[in-house]
């Protein structure tokens, strides 16, 4: 567990950098995918799903 959460953080500081930088290229897609994997093992993994499915029911709710 301490493995996985010190990889995430690494992880998360690399994107946050990437995504600053302003140059998102494919071998920083890969880390963001990396990283998403990753947390998605950890225990806000289920708060992440259910965070994202709520903004889909909400966003498929908005009448145009």
């Amino acid at each position: 567990m301490a493995l996985s959460i010190s990889v995430v953080l690494l992880l998360l500081i690399l994107v946050v950098v990437f995504l600053r930088s302003g140059a998102l290229r494919v071998s920083h897609a890969v880390v963001c995918v990396l990283l998403g994997f990753l947390l998605s093992g950890t225990s806000i993994g289920p708060t992440i799903a259910h965070g994202m499915s709520a903004t889909t029911r909400i966003v498929s709710d908005v009448q145009r």
